[in-house]
C-alpha cells in the first residue's frame, strides 16, 4: 500500500470522503507489514477525512515472506506484533489494530503454520481481532481455526475471508459456521466464473453471494462481513470483467 503519486493520493481520497457522505466510520486496512504498508498515508488520509483507519500487522503468504522467515521463531513473531500494537510500526508511532490478513495456503506451507501460531499467541496477549486469508480449499478455513485455538487464539475474534471462493455447498458452509468465526464474503463485485487466481473454482456471482448469506443467516449464523476484494487497478475497469460487446453498450 505504498502510494508515492498524487493522482493515487487523490483517488482515494476521493472514494474515502464519499464513503464517509454515505455513512461510513472506519475502514479496517488489513495490508501486512510483508506486502508494503504505508502506515504513515494512512494516518494522512484519516486526517484528511475525519475516518478512523485501523492498521494491520502479521505476515502474508510465504511466497511475500521477508527474508529470514525460515530463521523466526514463534516468539519472535509474537514480539514484532506486540511491538506494532504497544510502541508503533514501520519506525514510526503509529499502532496497529488487527492482526492480519494473515496468509494461509493450501497445504499449509511451515512458516505460514509459524506466523499462525504466533497470531494465536499475540491474539491471547493482547484481545485484538484477527482477519485470516485461508487457503483455496474447503478443509483450509476449519485446519485454520484448530491450529489458531491450540495457540490460544479466538475463533469467535477472527474473520474468516474470501468464502466466496472456498465453499461451493451448503453443508460445507454451514459446518464450518458452527466454529463461530466472523464469515466473509468478500468478492461482491466479481462477476467472472473464469478466476484468474484459480481457473478450476467456480466463482458465485453475487445473487449466488446473497443466496448462500440468507441460508447462514435462516440457519442462525449472523457474524457475516460483506465486502469487495478488489486488490488491483485493473478490478475497477469492467472491461477486464465483461465481454466488449456489453461494455461498450
Amino acid at each position: 500500500m505504498i502510494f508515492n503519486d498524487d493522482a493515487t493520493h487523490s483517488a482515494i481520497l476521493e472514494e474515502t470522503i464519499t464513503f464517509k457522505r454515505l455513512g461510513g466510520g472506519t475502514i479496517v486496512e488489513n495490508t501486512t507489514g510483508d506486502m508494503l504498508r504505508n502506515v504513515e498515508f494512512m494516518k494522512k488520509l484519516s486526517e484528511e477525512t475525519d475516518v478512523h483507519i485501523v492498521a494491520g500487522t502479521g505476515f502474508y503468504l510465504e511466497s511475500v515472506h521477508p527474508k529470514g522467515m525460515d530463521t523466526f521463531k514463534v516468539e519472535d513473531i509474537v514480539e514484532m506484533m506486540k511491538m506494532d500494537f504497544l510502541v508503533g510500526c514501520d519506525g514510526t508511532d503509529i499502532k496497529c489494530g488487527v492482526i492480519g490478513e494473515i496468509g494461509c495456503s493450501w497445504p499449509l506451507h511451515v512458516n505460514e503454520k509459524k506466523c499462525l501460531l504466533a497470531t494465536g499467541e499475540a491474539q491471547a496477549e493482547l484481545g485484538c481481532p484477527v482477519i485470516i486469508h485461508p487457503g483455496r480449499h474447503s478443509q483450509s478455513p476449519a485446519e485454520v481455526v484448530r491450529i489458531l485455538q491450540e495457540a490460544g487464539g479466538n475463533a469467535e475474534h477472527t474473520v474468516m475471508s474470501h468464502l466466496d471462493r472456498t465453499f461451493h455447498n451448503d453443508e460445507e458452509l454451514l459446518e464450518f459456521a458452527g466454529l463461530r468465526t466472523y464469515l466473509e464474503y468478500d468478492h461482491f463485485g466479481i462477476e467472472i466464473a473464469d478466476w484468474q487466481c484459480d481457473p478450476t473454482i467456480d466463482m458465485p456471482n453475487d445473487g449466488e453471494r446473497i443466496r448462500r448469506i440468507k441460508k447462514l443467516f435462516a440457519n442462525g449464523f449472523n457474524k457475516v462481513v460483506i465486502a469487495h476484494d478488489l486488490h488491483a487497478k485493473h478490478m475497477l475497469n469492467i472491461d477486464a470483467f465483461m465481454p466488449s460487446t456489453f461494455a461498450a453498450t
